[in-house]
């Protein structure tokens, strides 16, 4: 027979639990998940002995499965029932464990008990401390309990939204996780990268997307856009924020539309400033200031990923801003745009702190607008936009009004792009002297020559009046033609702004009178001290008295002692008690004018009325009172005011002329200043031309000079070799008559010495003749055996030269002098030939 167990039911609770049975710790632990359960409120006193954090540690890590299991479902109860002090007690002990233990055990019921655990310890308190215990098992070396850890965090993001939870730690680990061995830990962070995508977006790129692979990036990429639209909603609240809600009893409804305006998350916010000064090169501002451009490239290339970063920690960076503004000059335009980006980087991490430095680039970038690469122009434009994203119209319109006067359109053009883009993204409407000046500024480019920066002239004045309005608009566009007008409103109807003109707030509401007791407590005495007292009699003469004292006037007609009478104070009569005007008794008579208001002067000067009450007085012809009751004082200041009225009249009607006439000027001179600028346009145009014409008149006018300089010289040259060749092929006579004399008859054989002299001088002629005329044997079309002279055709025949005597000799020597003088005669005309041919003798 089986031995019976004993009964440890006399135990306390807490022993059983540590019991090494654990069929007794297994028991313990339900009879404890049952008590939480059944207590009435947090202070009930079966808590008191549980509230031990090492009594929990060792309830989480049993040995025996089953009784884990019920060990952490009693810890659940505990954490559900118990309040905040059983969680800040016992967090510490139970997190860990919970994640080493639990969380990777095989079974599926102690697995969903303690990723309950861990979010009943969020909810009961605050998420940081736990997601503090969390992260150290990232790095754990056993793949699973970082998977396990992975997925608890996906959770608690799931559950209660990134909003709540501070998603900065997390993120920073995302990248060792992406590089895990582990493939699950991979798959897992990828679950948990897309939860944080539903809340934060894209604000959570900057902060680990540059470290994935591009397999990672794409893979990601893919899966957000299947979630982009998705708004997700917390499913679990605080128990702070379940009281706050329960005190201001916010409705499901509302607290929806609250969280889809904060949907999108600054990656500001979420980033830790990084100081860039303390990782800049050694050698960055030596390479600067370098003549190579491919070493101040180098530089601004290390300087790039350096501030390419979300948050930026505030320094003193005027050296870096100045050395990336003078960037903004350089010859190179590869120079030129990184130190643009580099400067939109410093802009987007610095945010307001880089308002300092504003004044240092915005002129360079301004000036290099001139530009027209469009790699270049859009750098430069990306730059302009971040330092507007962290500053205001107010800090950038003096800037902008002054590039816009620029002489190169394609600054001004640019410039006028940037406004556009500043007026469509400033949530602050400009004050009314900023629309002025934007105005005017604008205005003047819509008569520019160049047509795109008309248009972006037209662009800017009608996102202008989209933000504060047409009719505030109206005074800019008076003087505008039609054509003008329809562009801008054109634009006006397109334009998407997210600033808008508020309009003006309602006058106050007027003061309710003082009570009537208050202005009866005062005494009459007090109303006129310095007056006389008044007489006792304070009702009007009775009517049949009042004609004796005053006749009727022309404006009180037969009835001025009636109703529609002028009635006047005397000097020194009280004031009435209440400023209720007595209604007046019915008139038969419908066509006399209204009487004119009172006129008091009892203790009052003329400065204390209003000049309006004159206003109201009949128009002129001026009538002129009886002896109506008036003083000579008091008709004295009425005839003053009569006069003040006409001359203020008067004085309208010539300024309201002079406006008009002013008005009529300025449309004509802007009428006319549009004809100049037309007319400066023709005369610029016509004025090139002309310019063109000069240079191509004075290009051709040194090219003929060129010519006819070598010509020149080929004259001279020509000349000399003439010279040389006459004198080379004309003996003397001397020598002549001497041969012959010597020897008479021996010239007259075969091999005599007058043979060879005439061979001689036949060579000497030949090649005279072929000297002269080798420029001209081509266009004349002679043959060189033509050219040849007669002295070499004479006297190289031998026969010829046999029979011939000392005559025959001396006129071949005529004949060659004639020749010469031929050949010399037609060189000269083909030189003439050739100067009309070149037009030189034309001047």
């Amino acid at each position: 027979m089986a031995e019976e167990e004993p009964d440890y039911s006399h135990l306390p609770i807490t022993e059983r639990a540590v019991h090494k049975v654990w069929k007794v710790r297994k028991a313990a632990y339900e009879e404890a998940a049952a008590a939480f359960a059944k207590t009435p409120d947090e202070s009930d006193p079966c808590f008191y002995p549980w509230i031990d954090g090492g009594l929990w540690k060792k309830v989480v890590t049993d040995s025996n499965v089953a009784a884990q299991q019920d060990g952490i479902a009693a810890l659940c109860a505990f954490l559900k029932y118990g309040g905040d002090n059983a969680c800040t007690r016992t967090r510490a002990h139970t997190v860990g464990p919970l994640v080493e233990k639990g969380l990777s055990s095989t079974r599926a019921a102690t697995k969903a008990s303690s990723l309950e655990a861990i979010l009943l310890y969020v909810e009961n308190d605050t998420p940081g401390p736990v997601i503090d215990e969390l992260l150290p098992f990232l790095s754990h070396k056993m793949p699973k309990v970082v998977a396990a850890t992975v997925q608890a965090l996906f959770q608690i993001y799931s559950v209660f939204g990134a909003r709540t939870v501070d998603p900065k730690p997390v993120l920073k680990t995302l990248p060792k996780l992406f590089g895990h061995a582990d493939k699950t830990v991979r798959a897992e962070t990828t679950v948990l990268c897309v939860e944080l995508y539903k809340w934060l977006k894209d604000a959570i790129k900057p902060m680990f997307f540059n470290d994935l692979k591009p397999v990672q990036q794409k893979e990601l990429e893919d899966a957000f856009e299947k979630i982009k639209g998705e708004i997700p909603k917390q499913e679990r609240y605080l128990k702070s924020q379940q009281a706050a809600m329960a005190a201001a009893a916010a409705d499901l409804a509302g607290d929806d539309e609250e969280e889809e305006e904060q949907v999108e998350v600054d990656a500001y916010d979420l980033s830790e400033p990084i100081n860039v000064l303390s990782k800049l090169p050694p050698e960055f501002f030596t390479n600067m200031g370098s003549s190579k451009w491919k070493e101040r490239k180098e530089a601004l290339d290390a300087l790039l990923p350096l501030v390419n970063v979300p948050r930026i920690k505030d320094d003193a960076y005027n050296e870096l801003i100045a050395v990336l503004a003078k960037s903004m000059k350089d010859a190179n335009i590869a120079v030129v745009t990184i130190a643009a980006n580099c400067i939109e980087a410093l802009a987007k991490g610095l945010r307001h702190a880089f308002l300092k430095h504003k004044g240092t680039v915005l002129s360079p970038i301004l000036e290099r607008l001139k530009e027209k690469k469009q790699s270049v122009a859009e750098a430069l434009a990306a730059a302009l936009d971040a330092i507007f994203s962290v500053t205001s119209i107010t800090d950038c319109l003096e800037e902008i009004t002054e590039y816009l006067k620029h002489k190169n359109p394609q600054v001004k053009f640019e410039t006028l792009r940037w406004l556009i883009r500043c007026l469509r993204e400033t949530k602050v409407c400009p004050s009314k002297a900023e629309q002025k000046t934007i105005a005017e500024a604008v205005s003047k480019l819509l008569g520019d020559t160049s047509e795109p920066v008309r248009s972006s002239a037209a662009e800017a004045l009608g996102t202008l009046m989209k933000i504060i309005g047409e009719r505030a608009m109206n005074p800019y566009m008076e003087g505008l033609d039609d054509i003008r007008k329809n562009k801008i409103k054109e634009f006006f109807e397109t334009a998407v702004v997210k600033a808008k003109e508020k309009p003006p707030a309602p006058p106050p509401a007027p003061k309710a009178a003082p009570p009537k007791k208050a202005l009866g407590k005062r005494p009459p005495a007090k109303a006129a001290s310095t007056a006389p007292p008044p007489p006792k009699k304070e009702d009007p003469p009775p009517p049949s008295v009042a004609p004796a004292r005053a006749p009727p006037t022309r404006l009180a007609g037969p009835k001025a002692a009636g109703s529609g009478a002028l009635k006047l104070k005397k000097p020194g009569a009280p004031a009435p008690a209440s400023p209720k005007r007595a209604p007046a008794p019915s008139s038969p008579v419908e066509d006399e004018p209204p009487a004119p208001p009172k006129l008091t002067f009892g203790g009052r000067g003329l400065t204390s009325r209003p000049l309006s009450a004159a206003q109201s007085l009949p128009q002129p012809p001026v009538v002129k009172y009886g002896d109506n009751g008036l003083s000579a004082a008091e008709k004295a200041d009425l005839e003053v005011l009569r006069n003040e009225k006409e001359q203020w009249l008067r004085t309208m009607s010539e300024s309201q002329a002079e406006r008009t006439r002013l008005l009529q000027q300025v449309n004509d001179l802007q009428n006319q200043n549009a004809e100049l600028i037309e007319a400066s346009t023709r005369d610029n145009l016509a004025i090139r031309a002309k310019d063109a014409q000069l240079v191509r008149a004075r290009t051709d006018t040194e090219q003929a000079e060129a010519q006819n300089q070598k010509l020149q010289r080929e004259i001279e040259r020509l000349k000399r070799e003439l010279a040389r060749s006459v004198r080379a092929a004309s003996p003397s006579p001397a020598d002549v008559t001497e041969q012959l004399y010597q020897n008479p008859m021996s010239g007259f054989g075969a091999g005599s010495s007058l043979g060879q002299r005439d061979s001689s001088m036949g060579r000497a002629s030949k090649r005279l003749s072929y000297a002269s005329t080798f420029s001209e044997e081509k266009e004349n079309g002679n043959d060189s055996q033509k050219m040849v002279s007669p002295t070499f055709s004479t006297m190289s025949g031998g026969g010829e030269g046999r029979n011939s005597p000392s005559r025959g000799v001396q006129a071949d020597n005529a004949e060659s002098w004639k020749r010469a003088a031929e050949v010399t005669n037609a060189l000269k005309a083909r030189i003439e030939q050739m100067k009309r041919q070149n037009g030189i003798g034309r001047s």
